[in-house]
């Protein structure tokens, strides 16, 4: 429990999960987020209310719940032209890849966690890809997070380790990880609090949680709320 971990925190429904992941293993658990001028910039203020919440709900992960760092990378905005950054509509490409897949930003996420990880003397960084329930990300896959964990101990002559405790965890089973780790409490947490739509929508509550209902990400949550309800 002395040991410090980094969470890669963006504020959504997997982060927030691994999040109280880090905080059941580590006895010290720092946050970084970006902000990266994304349409779903509210999620940038969830982060805020989740953590105030854990200290709030979780006494024991207060203790535990360190600094939080929110950078700023604009520029990965600037040279993408993506539903994600840009006021586009959701589509599909040849390979059938959403226009939501943001070049290079997890690879960009994982180097600058690095980097302060590098100077905050912590060696587990936590975060929340998945190749199991995705839209086809291929920064999200596991080979891809491997390589990243070998090129940035090599280029930074360090230790670091890549935990991804949902990499091979389909969304029900995120949500029933969720339930383990803080039971029906941060469960109803993630609903209330944490932001996954892609379109930044907050003013429709469904059973899941808020969002347009209709975009890859409230999709993906919304069919794994409807299975791990129907265990």
């Amino acid at each position: 429990m002395t040991t410090k971990a980094l969470v890669l925190f963006s504020g959504g429904q997997d982060s927030t999960t691994c999040l109280a992941f880090a905080l059941e293993r580590y006895g010290h658990v720092e946050t970084i987020g970006f902000d990266y001028n994304q349409r779903h910039r509210i999620e940038l203020d969830q982060r805020t209310a989740i953590r105030a919440a854990f200290s709030r709900e979780f006494p024991a992960w207060r203790e535990r719940l360190g600094a939080d760092h929110l950078i700023s990378i604009e520029a990965l905005a600037e040279i993408s032209t993506t539903a994600m950054t840009h006021d586009i509509a959701i589509t599909l490409n040849e390979r059938g890849l959403p226009n939501t897949f943001v070049p290079g930003r997890n690879l960009m996420f994982l180097t600058l966690a690095a980097a302060l990880a590098y100077r905050r003397g912590v060696r587990p960084i936590i975060a929340g890809m998945c190749e199991t329930d995705f839209s086809g990300y291929p920064d999200c896959r596991d080979d891809a997070i491997k390589a990243m964990q070998l090129a940035l101990n090599l280029g930074m002559d360090a230790r670091f380790v890549l935990e991804t405790p949902l990499m091979w965890l389909d969304k029900a089973q995120t949500w029933r990880l969720a339930e383990s780790l803080g039971g029906e409490k941060l469960v109803e947490l993630i609903i209330e609090l944490s932001h996954t739509c892609y379109l930044g929508e907050r003013g429709v509550r469904h059973d899941w949680g808020y969002g347009c209902g209709s975009c890859p990400a409230c999709l993906l949550r919304a069919e794994g709320w409807k299975k791990y309800k129907a265990r």
